[in-house]
């Protein structure tokens, strides 16, 4: 049996790999430093051996692994990953493991500054439906699919990769190979500075949304739009580009669009060739019309956010242009329950609690305008932890009069983050954040102790009002401890 480990095990894209694998009858193991639900709860569920802490006697216990895959939380100090470099093991990123194990002859990639989680995880729901059976691999966990990455079959993994046909027709039949992946511009890891999504050999894009994102590793936004601009010039002629034109700055990428790809557009735009409106939001779901070559397409799906809406579009119009039928496009949307922790409802009691990957700026400020839209009685109160690099000076622009549909915002202790000595500029703490909050909302608070926090939320909230925790961590339980005390 073979075995691979996992350095970082409890990052959502890494615990969706350890799952792929272990289906596949690898031996697994992994290791982190904190172990939070939902992950830790997935790992469990699919029988996921992990330990906390790096201790290369552990991961070597049954011998040397055949691969290592090192996630970005992994440092040069780190004792496995040093072990790994010495004895000469196969160690890997894991962007080059969805390289070698997933990506297939079409490659549908989902990138964009927000709304790829969503979308890659729609499109591999209506391909799985329209029995297509794609590999995979988004970096959320589905409330429809029971995994969130899927390997090639077997006798696909030595396949190499051929060009596409001239014509789009019959790119959907059994056989030719289909991978959906959720295409991230951050770096492919700390040895590589390479956008993830530049390793997947992309055929076919759907592309959200760009708005400069990521301080830390792209500190100017030309930089940012650059990345952008470079995997449009991937796609080759034959290949497909789906784009949200509402996003100015698309139409700026698009210029890369060098091999002439065909471009189909979507949007809230009349004039694009998919075009929704008459957007309605209920606390169970979203209703809209598509509107594509005179024919109107009435639209239900059991998520929020009218920004779900735009997603969805984008799905159909990738969906329909690849040739699925267009009864299985629209079964699917009506059936898609969305990704954990994207406005996710944990509990509807004395309080109703929300948790969501809000963890920008710009992506809180959508959430919590989602929520205002849907509880406009209601007060809401905001636990917010950003992501990196939007605890970074940069940032500060981005958080101009984001919070205002919240009627409180509570920073709390953020997640301790490896610095460089010599960085003239630090990440922002807590009560730094607090600060720049506080400038354009004065109601935000810095509470320091977690157990404070969740008191300061139960004594100051009252029935019907909502509490949403937004960010890319898991809030130490945080979450847990106030849904079992409601």
């Amino acid at each position: 049996m073979k075995h691979i480990h996992f350095i970082g095990i409890c990052g959502v894209a890494m615990g969706a790999l350890a799952a792929a694998f272990h289906k596949e009858g690898w031996q697994i193991s992994g290791s982190d430093v904190g172990f939070f639900p939902p992950i830790s709860d997935y790992l469990k569920g699919n029988d996921i051996s992990f330990y906390p802490g790096w201790h290369q006697e552990k991961m070597t216990a049954d011998g040397d692994p055949d691969i290592v895959v090192v996630g970005n939380v992994a440092g040069s100090g780190n004792a496995e990953f040093i072990y790994a470099r010495k004895n000469n093991l196969n160690y890997k990123s894991y962007p080059e493991v969805i390289a070698e194990y997933i990506v297939q002859k079409n490659s549908l990639i989902c990138a964009g500054t927000y709304g790829k989680t969503s979308t890659t995880a729609l499109l591999t729901f209506i391909l799985e439906k329209a029995g297509i059976n794609p590999s995979y691999m988004f970096g959320g966990l589905s409330l429809n699919l029971p995994v969130s990455a899927k390997i090639k079959d077997a006798t696909m993994l030595s396949a190499a990769h051929t060009s596409l046909p001239s014509s789009q027709e019959g790119l959907t039949k059994q056989g030719d190979g289909w991978s959906v992946l959720e295409g991230d511009e951050y770096k492919t890891a700390r040895w590589d500075s390479r956008p993830k999504f530049k390793l997947y050999s992309p055929t076919h894009l759907l592309l959200t949304s760009v708005s400069w994102d990521h301080a830390d590793i792209y500190p100017t936004e030309e930089t940012y739009l650059q990345a952008f601009k470079d995997l449009i010039s991937m796609i080759p002629a034959a290949g497909l580009i789906v784009a949200c034109v509402d996003d100015l700055k698309i139409k700026n990428v698009l210029a890369a669009n060098v091999n002439g790809a065909r471009v189909i557009t979507y949007g809230k735009d009349p004039t694009a060739r998919f075009s929704y409106s008459q957007v309605k939001q209920t606390t169970a779901g979203i209703s809209f019309i598509i509107k594509h070559e005179n024919v109107e397409y009435n639209i239900v799906a059991p998520v929020l956010g009218e920004h779900m809406a735009e997603n969805i579009c984008g799905c159909f119009a990738m969906a329909k242009e690849i040739n699925i039928d267009e009864t299985i496009i629209l079964k699917s949307i009506g059936e898609f329950k969305g990704i954990k922790r994207r406005l996710e409802k944990r509990c509807e009691g004395k309080i109703t609690i929300y948790d969501d990957l809000g963890h920008s700026p710009a992506k809180a400020k959508a959430s919590l305008g989602t929520l205002r839209a849907i509880y406009p009685h209601s007060k809401i109160t905001a636990i917010f932890e950003p992501n990196t690099g939007n605890r970074k000076s940069q940032s500060i622009p981005g958080y101009n009069k984001a919070f205002m549909a919240a009627d409180e915002v509570i920073v709390p202790t953020l997640t301790r983050i490896k610095t460089d000595p010599k960085d003239i500029d630090p990440p922002f703490d807590g009560k730094k954040l607090a600060e720049v909050i506080s400038r354009t909302q004065p109601q935000t608070v810095y509470i320091e102790n977690d157990d404070k926090l969740i008191e300061y939320i139960k004594n100051n909230t009252k029935k019907e009002d909502v509490v949403v925790f937004l960010g890319s961590r898991g809030f130490r339980g945080m979450i847990e401890k106030l849904v079992a005390e409601n």
